[in-house]
């Protein structure tokens, strides 16, 4: 008789609680149905389950993350760009001290070029009839930054090669944990096609009936916990073959709603609060947020990364600041409401002629009212460009910095934010030199700047 496997996937689920407990729910029921009918079931997240937009993660630095996939007996995980580039070195360092389930990672080194130990860069898995299932994982090379937190990556598909060379010696199926994109799961189809299945995410893309690029089943799950993935392999245990095999993204917006779902997700929200309950500072006046006129609050947090950075100007955008923050106590938690995004400093080295191509890209009226997702934004709209030390005249097309005209051939230190440097916002500043200030998010720069302002 031909052994079931089933395999169910997570990915991309930026803590995104409101749909854990739809998750959580339809995963103990689907352990309970396989049991009964004697079938194997297998369970893995592909990373990205840690982000620190939300109170409950920032409040533990990612653990109670781990302990959710605790409860659930996950098997194994891979790690994504948010669990490794959005955290101090220290806090990746420890985040699965608690873990129950392998944490299967190759390409990721210390300072040292030595393995952390709490990861390994494959296991293999024997089933109830013997066939041997040979997983590893690898994510996405964001090598810089993860040099700036003390940890080297080698490159992701160079790894994989090894880890086959090792796996397809002594396990019957191979399985790889990809937080890498579609087109390089696609690309590992083909550089590697003695791969079985490629379970995928980073580009939240969905794949809702699989995908097979030659013999290699590819399967993804979008974003956010919208999707759970779904594999199913029948296998011929003498043979140690799949005979069938399917994939299925399965919406969770259909799943049944478990009891005390509201419940469950406020307390995940409330846990969050209060953890992260610690008075910083006393405003004696209320500093208002506005996304589409010049601020005191967004003016501090621009002044705050002009100085942090040591630049010469800065730039950002009002949208980054959420909502206002009221006279009377602020606390850690306020500056996380206000300033969720997992977002860094840097600043950038521009000649004065391509400074002043970048300032006057930031007129164009698209701007305000941009909506934007991703690239680390957990706001709504991109707001008007607030600026510091830099001035228009408009009706000469002429800017100073500093109180004085850009000279074209000058080196500027410009003080802004690394959302600007990955997506295809100024090309300038994408092909510019840049220095990342690392692990400080924008709120610690705020908490910074309001401990000097109002700070006893």
């Amino acid at each position: 008789m031909n052994e079931i496997l089933h395999i169910y996937h997570t990915n991309d689920i930026h803590s995104h609680f409101e749909n854990w407990p739809k998750i959580r729910h339809f995963l103990e029921r689907k352990q309970a149905q396989h049991a009964r009918q004697n079938e194997e079931m297998l369970l893995f997240d592909l990373g990205d389950h840690v982000d620190r937009w939300h109170p409950y993660t920032e409040g533990t630095m990612g653990k109670a993350n781990v302990r959710l996939l605790n409860q659930l007996g996950y098997l194994a995980a891979t790690i994504g760009n948010n669990e490794g580039i959005t955290m101090p070195h220290e806090a990746l360092d420890t985040l699965y001290e608690e873990a129950q389930f392998d944490v299967i990672l190759a390409n990721l080194f210390d300072e040292n070029g030595k393995r952390p130990q709490w990861a390994v860069p494959r296991k293999l898995y024997t089933t109830k009839s013997g066939v041997k299932i040979g997983v590893t994982g690898v994510t996405a090379g964001f090598y810089k930054l993860y040099r700036l937190l003390g940890w080297q990556l080698s490159n992701p598909l160079e790894e994989l090669g090894k880890q086959m060379n090792i796996l397809k010696k002594e396990a019957d199926i191979l399985i790889v944990l990809s937080h890498l994109g579609i087109h390089e799961d696609r690309l590992i189809a083909k550089l590697y096609p003695e791969v079985d299945l490629v379970l995928g995410g980073h580009t939240h893309h969905v794949l809702a009936k699989g995908e097979l690029d030659g013999r290699t089943l590819l399967a993804a799950a979008g974003k956010y916990g919208y999707y759970i993935g779904h594999v199913k392999l029948e296998i011929d245990p003498a043979a140690k073959k799949i005979v069938y095999q399917s994939a299925r993204a399965l919406p969770t917006g259909n799943f049944q709603e478990p009891p005390g779902e509201a419940a469950e997700i406020e307390h995940y929200y409330f846990e969050g609060k209060k953890l992260l309950n610690q008075k910083l500072v006393y405003l004696p006046e209320k500093l208002e947020s506005d996304w589409f006129k010049e601020n005191r609050l967004t003016g501090l947090l621009c002044d705050a990364v002009m100085e942090w950075c040591d630049a010469d100007c800065a730039f950002l955008n009002a949208g980054l600041v959420l909502d206002s923050l009221e006279h009377g106590p602020v606390t850690k938690f306020d500056l996380h409401r206000i300033l969720p995004h997992p977002i860094n400093p840097c600043l950038i080295e521009l000649t004065g002629e391509k400074l002043q191509e970048v300032l006057l890209s930031t007129l164009d009226p698209k701007w305000p009212h941009l909506e934007l997702k991703g690239l680390g934004f957990r706001g709504k709209i991109m707001g008007r460009f607030i600026y510091r030390n830099i001035g228009f005249n408009h009706a000469l097309r002429k800017i100073e910095v500093g109180g004085r005209p850009l000279e074209p051939d000058r080196i500027y230190r410009l003080g802004t934010i690394d959302m600007y440097t990955f997506g295809d916002f100024f090309p300038h500043i994408r092909e510019a030199k840049i220095h990342y200030f690392m692990p400080e998010f924008l709120r610690d720069v705020m908490e910074w700047k309001l401990l000097q302002e109002y700070g006893q």
